[in-house]
């Protein structure tokens, strides 16, 4: 049995830019991360109908994030500039570096993470 191993770049708590789809431009942080799909705090919003419940007897239509495709963000360390992220292998382990103004600046380390 294969595991999928999750894109290590995007994690739950990352601020990302949405750059394709019709959320293209906005900014947000990870709330949550599948395998190949990560919800975004305030991006993507669809209606969802609730019904009538004793707690609720007028039932609501709320608001809810729906999760978008991890190919269409990128990483977004400074407001409004997303960035292109790359692997370095230090002595440590392995690090994600993007580049800012001709030079290097080292984003975090990457733990290797498989789901389940």
């Amino acid at each position: 049995m294969t595991q999928a191993r999750q894109n290590k770049r995007i994690r739950s708590g990352d601020k990302v830019i949405v750059i394709a789809g019709n959320e293209r431009g906005q900014i947000g942080t990870v709330l949550t991360r599948t395998e190949d799909r990560a919800t975004i705090q305030g991006v993507n919003l669809r209606k969802k109908h609730q019904r009538c419940t004793q707690d609720n007897p007028k039932g609501s239509i709320i608001q809810i994030e729906a999760p978008i495709h991890i190919s269409n963000l990128r990483l977004c360390p400074n407001p409004d500039q997303a960035v292109k992220v790359r692997v370095k292998q230090e002595k440590e382990g392995k690090a994600l570096y993007y580049r800012d103004g001709g030079k290097e600046v080292r984003l975090r380390s990457i733990k290797k993470t498989v789901s389940q």
